[in-house]
């Protein structure tokens, strides 16, 4: 986004990759600022991100909704904890961050919301029960928030990546699930870079 002309804000709880990020983006010409945000918390952080970001860098024209965390679990095998933080950060993260802009959005008449979907949100996978479910979340409720933002200026678009290159995979505890039905170590898998590229077109 930066490379395609957009000044960025970047929000994650873990300050030191927001850095990473920000320090290259700056290196490269780029206009970033990052902001320390766990989008689970809507009073203490994801309003605040917005306050702080349209207060350096203007109004927020264009949301992606890349936070996500997925664990392989079995139904059977009760990972309540896990189920818990899926649905934290992939449903209420989201909806969350929707809510701290679309005012503005609506009121200027103008932006566009990128919700970051999967291909788990088209058909639940076995192993993948709880996030598969966060993700139909996603699209139920992108579709419906189209429809409603319909003639308003004011954009809704869904992502559906398979599997990509990233630190998701790294977190599950369930092994007999991950075993059984984890296969992105068996074939060619997404870079992330791909999914930019996708964001990046569809804000364009």
């Amino acid at each position: 986004m930066a490379e395609a002309g957009a000044k960025v804000s970047m929000a994650a709880r873990r300050t030191n990759k927001l850095q990473e990020v920000q320090t290259a983006i700056a290196n490269s010409g780029g206009v970033p600022i990052s902001v320390k945000t766990d989008v689970t918390n809507r009073e203490m952080y994801v309003k605040e991100l917005v306050r702080h970001t349209e207060a350096t860098l203007g109004p927020v024209d264009i949301l992606v909704n890349n936070a996500g965390t997925m664990y392989y679990t079995m139904m059977k095998n009760i990972h309540e904890d896990e189920w818990d933080t899926q649905i934290d950060v992939n449903i209420k993260g989201l909806t969350n961050c929707i809510v701290a802009v679309l005012g503005g959005m609506v009121q200027r008449q103008k932006g566009h919301i990128i919700n970051m979907s999967s291909d788990a949100g088209r058909r639940g996978f076995p192993g993948l029960a709880v996030y598969s479910g966060t993700k139909f979340y996603v699209e139920g409720l992108s579709q419906a928030l189209r429809h409603e933002m319909s003639g308003s200026g004011v954009r809704v678009t869904c992502i559906q990546p398979g599997d990509v290159k990233t630190e998701l995979f790294q977190h599950s505890t369930d092994t007999e699930a991950q075993d059984q039905f984890d296969g992105s170590k068996k074939c060619k898998i997404l870079e992330p870079e791909d999914i930019a590229r996708a964001v990046v077109y569809a804000a364009s």
